[in-house]
């Protein structure tokens, strides 16, 4: 089946006509051959039923979980996306659901995708997501002692703070002398740190290097007009006996 009618297929077989729970609606993610996926929207409280009819082999026959995360949308939650593909039929469906900010929460795949597992931690971990019904909802990657999700967007990256930014020096400088080098640019989420964090009020203007003056560049004089009468007596050409 091509993209198109891969979304199509999920949307009819997920149609109800109670309003209550949610619309479901599909589009086609990338382009060229190969590189396409249908995209499948659909309600939170419905997420684990759509995964249960994309692994249906009387369905989309997604037997193989391929990845999980989510996105950062600010004031307007996550987007949690997982990507599922069937061996078998060679097509794949990219289903995303969105999660409200405050209560980030959604139903867990593993009982239907045991792959889904790490995945799961780590979206949890990184974003603080939530998922029902995991069997083993720990931290996978930080150390238990780390406090809040490094990927959501209000996100602090403090250690940027104590510890310089590895690229903000200029090329040729050093930290013994040198020009003086222009501010870093801080990437998002690294606050200034004479703003915020130990160095507070601690760190000094950079300094604007002085320009060295250019040299003047010297007038251009007028050329030469020729002389009009000598130009055309040397370009005619004389006469056989004519004294010269």
């Amino acid at each position: 089946m091509t993209p198109e009618e891969v979304g199509e297929r999920l949307v009819h077989l997920m149609a109800t006509d109670d309003p209550a729970l949610g619309e479901v609606t599909a589009g086609v993610s990338g382009g060229g051959p190969g590189h396409a996926r249908a995209v499948v929207d659909v309600p939170v409280a419905r997420w684990w039923h759509a995964a249960g009819i994309a692994r249906d082999p009387g369905a989309l026959g997604c037997d193989f979980f391929d990845w999980l995360s989510a996105v950062d949308e600010l004031e307007e939650g996550f987007d949690v996306v997982a990507h599922l593909w069937s061996t078998r039929r060679r097509h794949g469906v990219l289903l995303r659901t969105r999660v409200p900010r405050a209560d980030a929460e959604v139903e867990s795949l593993v009982d239907l995708y045991p792959g889904a597992d790490w995945h799961e931690r780590e979206t949890f971990e990184m974003f603080g997501i939530v998922f029902a019904r995991h069997p083993d909802l720990r931290p996978l990657l930080l150390p238990p002692e780390f406090e809040g999700h490094p990927l959501r967007k209000e996100f602090v990256l403090a250690a940027r703070v104590a510890k310089p930014w590895p690229g903000a020096k200029e090329p040729g400088e050093s930290e013994h002398g040198g020009p003086a080098k222009r501010a870093p640019m801080r990437p998002p989420g690294v606050p200034d740190p004479n703003e915020w964090g130990p160095m507070k009020g601690k760190i000094p203007p950079p300094e604007t290097p002085a320009r060295a003056a250019r040299p003047a560049r010297p007038s251009r004089e007028a050329p030469a007009v020729p002389n009009r009468e000598v130009s055309e007596k040397a370009e005619k050409p004389r006469a056989e006996g004519e004294a010269e």
